[in-house]
């Protein structure tokens, strides 16, 4: 059985023929990304001949969900959303080792890691697939979670913290005037990806939610300085500190949606140690991506199914690619009674504040076919019955429509499933025998 990591994972799709190994000279400034990009939702790509680095860059890993779907023995979509909501409510704690391959060896600069220049009017290189792990002070409980990081020099980052989890954190270490420990794990497992990129409740390790999904098979490694967790077969890890009060330009950067994100001040963080397994490789993650719609959006997915499925019966539920995977989402559903759909609207905005667009259809569209999706508001709604619009509610910072001061915008539902008042065959889709 593959271990658990980045590596075991590659292996396993070499083995499906799902890698591309570019086997040219490529440059981390805007050459892999634009590679990246253009094979996006295709095979995993490896790049193993990058100028002036001596490591590889992987990217493209999970730009497919059917993959996270297999590598945890899932079946399908709703099967994985049960799982990884089971995990984040029943988390496993892991086996704890005092070794690992990354200590095999160190580098010296941020600079000796391929970190990518992406889009042209980006800030700087940025991490991407950094999961930055820190421990609350009064708890003891351990936090992961995915931040972009923008090289400032050879051991200085801007990291992009919003309030949530690891801002609470680095504020209590803030009221004891006192720099936030942080590891930064660089290559790691899809389903250590999939944990940090969700959102459990606070005082749930996000690594323990991973152990879960894997059934009990994840690693974890202490390192001996700062004594933070992190996963054995990591590629790399960095250790460093974020500044009690240090902040610096952090941005323009590409989000999710495509478009680029305000320049904010921001937290240092002060990097201490790198280190870096033997032939590790730097794991790249391409902004608004497949790969960072898949792994950004699929907790939402299994909210909004859970929201859901106590009003109606979901058969579907998907962040439109349209969407930037984030702001619309369609959802079928075997409608039984009148109200249905938009009691489901109503829900899936209560499971993620962020959407500002929901449509509804019948069990019959699929939720991935934007064809089939537009033919059901179009011969199934009527916009005098079937609208429903929330004015002045809190949005999402990634819509640039958006009031970026207060965030308010307004939100759309449509009620895209045909009327129980009149008999299946007025709406059927025509098929020929």
């Amino acid at each position: 059985m593959h271990e658990v990591s980045l590596r075991g994972f590659i292996k396993v799709l070499e083995e499906r023929d799902e890698v591309l190994s570019w086997n040219s000279s490529v440059s981390v400034k805007y050459d892999i990304s634009r590679i990246l990009k253009k094979y996006d939702e295709g095979p995993a790509l490896i790049f193993p001949y990058v100028k002036d680095y001596e490591i590889n860059v992987v990217g493209n890993t999970i730009s497919k969900r059917s993959r996270l779907i297999w590598a945890s023995g899932a079946t399908n979509d709703i099967d994985l959303y049960l799982r990884l909501l089971k995990a984040c409510n029943q988390p496993l704690r892991a086996n704890v080792y005092s070794d690992a391959p990354f200590m095999e060896s160190r580098l010296k600069s941020l600079y000796e890691l391929p970190i990518l220049l992406h889009y042209e009017r980006d800030g700087g290189p940025y991490i991407t697939s950094g999961i930055v792990v820190a421990r609350d002070p009064e708890t003891d409980f351990q936090n992961a979670s995915f931040h972009r990081m923008m090289v400032i020099d050879d051991r200085h980052l801007a990291i992009r913290i919003v309030p949530r989890h690891l801002y609470r954190i680095h504020e209590k270490y803030k009221e004891r005037r006192k720099d936030t420990p942080v590891a930064i794990m660089i290559g790691t497992h899809p389903l250590v990806m999939l944990s940090a990129a969700s959102s459990p409740p606070y005082g749930v390790n996000e690594l323990y939610v991973a152990n879960r999904l894997v059934e009990n098979r994840l690693e974890l490694t202490t390192l001996p300085d700062s004594g933070l967790e992190v996963t054995r077969y990591s590629e790399i890890i960095i250790e460093g500190r974020i500044l009690k009060d240090a902040f610096h330009d952090e941005g323009p950067f590409v989000d999710i949606t495509g478009t680029y994100d305000i320049v904010r001040k921001q937290p240092v963080v002060e990097v201490d140690r790198i280190f870096l397994r033997e032939g590790g490789m730097y794991q790249a993650l391409l902004p608004a991506s497949s790969e960072h719609r898949i792994l950004m959006g699929f907790f939402r997915e299994a909210l909004i199914w859970s929201y859901a499925s106590r009003v109606a019966e979901v058969k579907a539920v998907r962040l439109t690619k349209g969407g930037c995977g984030w702001l619309h989402c369609v959802i079928s559903v075997k409608k039984t009674t009148e109200g249905d759909a938009k009691n489901v609207i109503l829900a899936a905005f209560a499971a993620h504040p962020s959407l500002k667009m929901v449509i509804v259809v019948d069990d019959d569209v699929n939720v991935d076919d934007p064809f089939d999706v537009e033919w059901a508001i179009a011969t199934r709604f009527q916009a005098d019955k079937d609208l429903v619009i929330i004015e002045r509610v809190r949005g999402s910072s990634l819509d640039p429509s958006a009031n970026q001061r207060t965030l308010l915008t307004a939100k759309l539902g449509i009620d895209a499933t045909r009327t129980l008042e009149k008999p299946y065959k007025d709406f059927e889709k025509a098929r020929i025998p």
